[in-house]
């Protein structure tokens, strides 16, 4: 059936659609900058101690990155869960709070190994073939910042929660908190300002662990206070089990989390061939992929609220519903990674030399590099909107399995493979990773997009939704 314009059994056009997207996409939008911003200020900040210590944090941030977004992928099953609850409507509170009481469990249950491994973040580095030093700088840093790590988790169940009940501003709020808090932390223990003491990775560790406490603390107490929110009793007898519950959360939230694993594990990797090429070209790989990531936090929160939109439509079983949520905010996702690939064509020099100090000479192997990263990072933009919000619109139809796939192939196969051999075989560096990259995203946008194309085929849907 044509995906033309029509009024669903809810009455809900394509303009209500698209306001109603936009209502809910920007606070995300904005909270995930936040959340970008903390990362974001962290190299800021730490490339100001100069590249060898901007280098091990980059490696430390990246490979924690991979355990975390793991943790990110399986608790994020519950967003898409409790959109359908909402959707159906019948017993909405008792089973979204259900689902947000298991989300909390599943957290608990990973915590434990993830910082048994963060710990020894140092080992992990040296055995896939790093420099020793930088190795060792990683661990210290790791060792500091891997304790924010659960707290982050906690919050996302909390933010997950009220996008679901689609008032995400609280969210966004407190995460301009955040941000404004790692950056006083930062400077006061980096540096050691005003008396504190100079920790330098240490600090910019304990920062981290600083303001995701206080996000974590202000997210708990609006759901308690807030009068929508407080009727779910999110934490009453929170120590309840539920087993049909965290079973069904963790079959569906394992293949996102897996399909996370695969895609942070390609940056991750991707920093580790950085290193066998060269300290300057793992700095300069951190600043075009912190600019890169800014960009994406805009498809990201688009996805999210696409996965809340097409879920409640799921829930309805609302054809017309399901199809305007997905197309908008795939719209408008991939239509500002364009205008966003074409600024960094325009100005790569000004962008990066936001990361580095351009005059100093010492930093001129790096701002080359970064330039020459950004853009080739800027052909992928698109890619990576597409690929993003394609994936929030099939998990809003709780369809995981088959988009993980698609992640391994696209990553894995066809990313780091074309990358490690046109940067090491055909003798392009740097450039030649962030070229397999750029390809590897493609390869996911255009699977994403031809299920979603075919999802009354396939099943995913009523033959009527497409």
């Amino acid at each position: 059936m044509s995906d033309a314009p029509a009024l669903s059994a809810t009455g809900i056009t394509w303009r209500d659609e698209l306001a109603a997207t936009l209502r809910l996409a920007w606070p995300l939008v904005l909270t995930n900058l936040t959340m970008s911003l903390i990362g974001a200020t962290d190299v800021l900040m730490i490339g100001w101690l100069g590249p060898t210590e901007l280098a091990a944090a980059s490696l430390g941030f990246n490979f924690s990155m991979l355990l975390a977004i793991f943790g990110m992928g399986l608790i994020t099953a519950a967003s898409p869960m409790m959109a359908s609850e909402i959707g159906r409507r019948a017993n909405s509170v008792r089973d979204i709070r259900r689902t947000f009481r298991q989300a909390l469990w599943l957290v608990a249950a990973i915590s434990v190994p993830m910082m048994l491994v963060l710990w020894h973040t140092g080992t992990m580095l040296r055995l896939l073939g790093q420099d020793a030093e930088l190795a060792a700088l990683a661990e210290r840093y790791m060792r500091a910042y891997m304790w924010s790590i659960p707290l982050f988790l906690c919050t996302l169940v909390l933010r997950n929660f009220i996008a679901a009940l689609e008032r995400p501003m609280w969210s966004l709020g407190i995460g301009v908190v955040g941000v404004v808090m790692n950056i006083v932390v930062n400077y006061l223990l980096i540096f050691g300002t005003f008396g504190f003491p100079r920790l330098e990775l240490v600090g910019a560790g304990i920062a981290s662990v600083a303001s995701n406490g206080v996000m974590l603390a202000l997210m708990a107490l609006v759901v308690t206070r807030d009068r929508q929110f407080r009727r779910y009793h999110l934490f009453g007898r929170w120590w309840r089990a539920d087993g049909p519950r965290f079973v069904q959360m963790a079959r569906l939230g394992l293949p996102i989390a897996v399909s996370h694993a695969f895609e942070a594990g390609v940056f991750t990797a991707a920093v580790m061939l950085m290193g066998w090429i060269s300290t300057q070209a793992v700095a300069a790989h951190a600043v075009a992929l912190q600019l890169a990531s800014l960009t994406f936090m805009v498809p990201m929160g688009l996805a999210q609220a696409a996965t809340v939109r097409v879920g409640i439509g799921h829930g309805r079983q609302d054809p017309g519903h399901i199809r305007r949520a997905g197309w908008t905010s795939f719209v408008l996702g991939t239509g500002f990674m364009a205008a966003m690939a074409a600024i960094m064509l325009a100005i790569p020099e000004v962008l990066t030399g936001l990361f580095i100090d351009r005059t100093d000479p010492a930093n001129a192997e790096v701002a080359a590099l970064a330039v020459s990263f950004l853009v080739v990072a800027a052909l992928f933009q698109i890619f990576d909107g597409a690929q993003v919000v394609g994936l929030g619109m099939l998990r809003g139809l709780h369809d995981t399995f088959v988009p993980m796939l698609f992640a391994l192939f696209g990553y894995w196969v066809v990313g780091i493979g074309l990358g490690a051999w046109l940067a090491f075989e055909r003798g392009w560096g740097g450039v030649g990773i962030w070229t397999g990259l750029a390809a590897g995203l493609g390869i996911v946008a255009v699977l994403m997009l031809a299920r979603w194309l075919l999802r009354g085929r396939i099943g995913l849907v009523p033959p009527s939704a497409v």
